[in-house]
């Protein structure tokens, strides 16, 4: 892609930001040169047009309207609140992805491209769209072989491919000129940004990355009581076509029409949040995208998820610092919590550990004394994040997903029940994944993996004996019990682990007990 056209798609997009006021926003004139002044008026924009509306709010419509590309990467950008600003980034999450719907025999040809058979031969019966998003739409069909089924039929937009290489490539362009000139650019690490949207982009547009990421969340959740995914028709998918389980389920946008199709709406609210704490932090795999219009309920009383887009993972590393941070809150233990961000890496040692735990004790203790729906869930881990950059932590991707997931699924939950308490729901996954997490059997297991683990878990000692105390202040006599939900998920555990893995821990207890010995 030429500079040319990267430089004229850009002057397009500019002009389009600033007729909203959203390039260089009116409130943010003061003490801004002269060339940019000259700049705003050049590129025209209108003094009084979304006059009410605050910055952010102004550049989500601009976005909006530019089409596909600026759409996701305002979405990148919310992600990003150490370089937009917390302001911003939250505006951008009402980012609509929404667009008119293209011709239903486009789709056919799609269809026909993809698979090389006739779309008479795939599907005996084939609908008008039924949903339509920035990158593809929706169609109901019937499978033309066998056993009809109905299928849900997702197909890209024609054309989505180009149209989203000749604005990555602008954007790419301009982070690269923003790098060379500004040193704030390079330190924002602008390419990274447009790196990561690219990353993103090329996963959407290849409609077997959603079929496969279906796949391993339905595998992981197959023993899930009250939870479960659309199944994937691999025979009729492709990179440009997507076909899978129709549900007929009942949305979940009104509480109303939950419970008159016979569902408790207090119990699905539940179900939502514990389904994606489970996913979050047993899997480390959740939907990261579960607004109202993407759940269902079946006639069992599952919660059903559509739409596998947008995914989120958490690793190994960053699920412990998780467990050990929320150990560390429930123990009122705010040099524990400091000491586990230095540790990471994620607050630079510049900062003193004392003036940071500090912080964190301005967060923790407010939510002590109150009842637990005074407290949001998703407000308190905005509310460590905004406290951790302030303290230079670079932006955690993984957490801040995990943290932006957390706002719609107890807004979702809220919705189904007003009196809706996030803490009581969460706390049999929350009890269950600290014990498996912080508790003295989790290091056990470590050292079943091999020798080297024993020389680790022996450093970790002191630690090891500080988490012991942690779990047994929360669940101690007057403090945290273990909730009913805990126990039969503990016991299943149980019953599930191999031989193998309790052989490997017992030996594990004996060479901990040599090591022990000889160190006395």
């Amino acid at each position: 892609m030429g500079a040319w056209s990267d430089f004229w798609r850009l002057h397009h997009a500019a002009r389009v930001l600033a007729r909203h006021d959203a390039l260089i926003p009116r409130e943010y004139l003061d003490g801004l040169p002269l060339s940019l002044r000259m700049a705003r008026r050049l590129l025209g924009t209108r003094e009084r047009e979304d006059k009410i509306a605050p910055p952010g709010v102004r550049l989500a419509a601009a976005l909006e309207s530019l089409g596909p590309a600026y759409i996701k990467l305002g979405q990148v950008l919310a992600t990003r609140p150490d370089l937009i600003g917390p302001d911003i980034a939250r505006a951008l999450e009402t980012l609509q992805d929404r667009l008119p719907p293209f011709p239903t025999e486009d789709a056919k040809k799609q269809i026909e491209a993809s698979l090389l058979k006739p779309v008479t031969e795939i599907f005996s019966s084939f609908s008008e769209p039924v949903a339509a998003a920035s990158i593809a739409q929706v169609h109901i069909g019937e499978t033309a072989d066998g056993t009809p089924k109905k299928v849900a039929v997702k197909v890209l937009r024609p054309g989505i491919l180009q149209e989203f290489s000749k604005d990555l490539s602008a954007f790419a362009f301009a982070a690269r000129q923003a790098e060379r000139f500004s040193a704030e650019a390079r330190r924002l690490q602008l390419r990274a940004v447009v790196d990561t949207l690219a990353a993103s982009v090329a996963l959407e547009l290849d409609l077997r990355m959603e079929g496969a990421a279906a796949s391993e969340l339905a595998e992981n959740t197959k023993n899930d009581r009250d939870f479960r995914v659309p199944a994937v028709d691999w025979s009729r998918t492709a990179g440009h076509v997507l076909t899978s389980e129709w549900i007929d389920g009942t949305p979940i946008r009104d509480p109303a029409e939950v419970e008159a199709a016979g569902h408790d709406p207090k119990r699905i609210a539940t179900v939502v949040v514990q389904s994606f704490l489970t996913q979050a932090l047993r899997d480390g795999f959740f939907h990261a995208d579960l607004h109202p219009g993407n759940l269902f309920v079946d006639g069992d009383g599952k919660l059903v998820a559509v739409d596998f887009g947008i995914m989120g993972r958490l690793d190994p590393a960053m699920r412990r610092f998780l467990a050990e941070t929320l150990g560390g809150f429930l123990a009122r233990d705010y040099m524990r919590v400091a000491q586990v961000h230095y540790d990471a890496g994620f607050v630079p040692r510049a900062h003193p550990i004392e003036t940071f735990a500090q912080a964190l004790r301005a967060i923790g203790e407010p939510i002590f004394g109150r009842t637990a729906r005074d407290v949001s869930m998703a407000k308190l881990l905005a509310q460590l994040f905004d406290t951790t950059y302030r303290f230079d932590m670079q932006a955690q991707p993984q957490l801040i997903m995990l943290q932006k997931t957390m706002v719609v699924v107890e807004g979702v939950a809220r919705s189904l029940d007003p009196d809706f308490d996030i803490w009581e729901a969460s706390r049999p996954v929350v009890e269950t994944w600290m014990l498996e997490q912080v508790g003295p059997e989790a290091r056990l297991r470590e050292v079943g993996d091999g020798v080297n683990a024993l020389g680790r878990l022996a450093r970790d000692l002191p630690q090891l004996l500080r988490n012991a105390e942690i779990v047994s202040t929360m669940l101690a006599d007057g403090g945290m019990r273990l909730h009913p939900d805990t126990v039969r998920q503990i016991a299943d555990a149980q019953a599930q682990r191999t031989r193998h893995v309790r052989v490997a821990i017992w030996i594990a207890a004996v060479a901990l007990g040599v090591l022990a010995a000889g160190l006395l």
